[in-house]
């Protein structure tokens, strides 16, 4: 089996309001729910990926009720035809408020050719560490869920093949399905309409490495979905196995060396804690480079290793260790600096710690010869940048 195969997309039929129907990935902005809030609004009550959607801004807030919402939104727009479905590719154009362009492929990836769990080794692999009991929560919103909205992105490993440059290079071969202004500062996103998916596939599967697929993006998602498959899986048939839908994860696909592709750093946000903190990184840490910390009104600069995949390893460690130890101390991870300054300023007892940017061209060498990074070690872009849910397909 393919690694890579031809999904049959689901998009908003042609009368339905783009720009409100597209909403941006569940998991940015968990600290800041105003931005909840405000989208909210918004969107209103019009057919919007933000009513099949659970924000993690609102998790602990009545679960169990709105993911029965969600389903059943799922349902009533099957039901009322808000969907139309395109079998084939989708070659995605995204313009950010950071790059001018950035180009994405659109398509479904075999479930049981992924693998994140560590000692296990797949054609598609996990950047980073996953948290076991961050999975649960989504493998509760996705089981029982008709269709999926996928925010993953896997990054493709295609350097001197430029399989997806190619395919933008001929977009006007190609029927344009969307066009639009994405809301909330989103930037600006078209797709176009790839039916020969065949010749992409082949290319994708001769490339030289066994590993040439990492998820850069919603690993925690993916890895709640092949949790759900592996648990439909057990009462198929081998002959079903092949064809149910839940074996097959809709994912964004962009060239590790897209140049509208930005690795950012995933700052960190300690809530009920304190100078104590600082001390226990300053004393713990040591090295050529160094970052900032942020506590109340005061920014203290610490040295940490210079090499960043040991600085982001070594301050994991150190607030897992803090957070074991201190019961009421929580964690966040922050896109952006304005962001953690602005959090940090209207939160009392609550730490800032701004962490280094990896280099794209050392990730994969380090996850095929080191496996998976700590969780939240980096970022493909700003917050704004992350994937709108647009594209989806039925997974029951």
């Amino acid at each position: 089996m393919s690694v890579v195969v031809t999904p049959k997309i689901l998009l908003p039929i042609e009368s339905i309001n783009k720009e409100k129907w597209a909403v941006i990935a569940c998991d940015q902005f968990t600290s800041e729910p105003e931005y909840w809030d405000k989208l909210k609004s918004y969107v209103d009550n019009v057919p919007s990926t933000y009513h099949l959607i659970l924000p993690e801004a609102y998790l602990d807030s009545e679960m169990k009720h709105k993911i029965s919402k969600v389903n059943d939104n799922m349902d009533l727009y099957l039901k009322n035809s808000l969907f139309e479905e395109h079998e084939g590719f989708v070659l995605v154009e995204r313009q950010t408020p950071f790059v001018e362009k950035r180009i994405g492929l659109v398509l479904a990836i075999d479930l049981d050719e992924y693998e994140y769990e560590p000692g296990k080794k797949g054609k598609i692999a996990a950047t980073e560490k996953t948290v076991p009991e961050r999975i649960p929560p989504r493998v509760l919103i996705r089981e029982n869920a008709p269709i999926e909205l996928p925010h993953v992105l896997v990054l493709l490993d295609d350097q001197g093949k430029d399989i997806i440059t190619k395919l933008y290079k001929n977009r006007k071969n190609y029927k344009k399905l969307y066009d639009f202004k994405l809301n909330m500062n989103g930037g600006y996103i078209r797709g176009y309409e790839i039916i020969d998916t065949q010749p992409i596939i082949d290319q994708i599967e001769k490339l030289p490495n066994d590993l040439n697929l990492i998820v850069g993006d919603g690993n925690h998602s993916l890895a709640s979905a092949k949790v759900c498959w592996e648990n439909i899986k057990k009462n198929l048939t081998d002959e079903a196995k092949l064809t149910h839908p839940a074996r097959y994860a809709l994912v964004e696909l962009i060239s590790l060396y897209d140049e509208g592709l930005t690795f950012e750093p995933i700052h960190r946000v300690l809530f009920n804690a304190d100078l104590s903190l600082i001390r226990i990184l300053e004393h713990r840490l040591n090295g050529s480079g160094n970052l900032d910390v942020y506590y109340n009104d005061q920014i203290i600069s610490i040295n940490v290793p210079e090499n960043p995949f040991i600085a982001i390893k070594e301050i994991q460690e150190i607030l897992d260790e803090y957070l074991e130890k201190n019961k009421f101390a929580e964690i966040d991870f922050v896109h952006g600096i304005d962001s953690l300054k602005k959090i940090v300023k209207n939160n009392y007892d609550c730490v800032g710690i701004t962490m280094p940017a990896l280099e794209r061209d050392k990730l994969l060498p380090y996850i095929r010869e080191n496996g998976v990074l700590p969780r939240k070690s980096f970022s493909l872009g700003e917050a704004e940048e992350k994937r709108y849910y647009l594209e989806g397909k039925k997974i029951l």
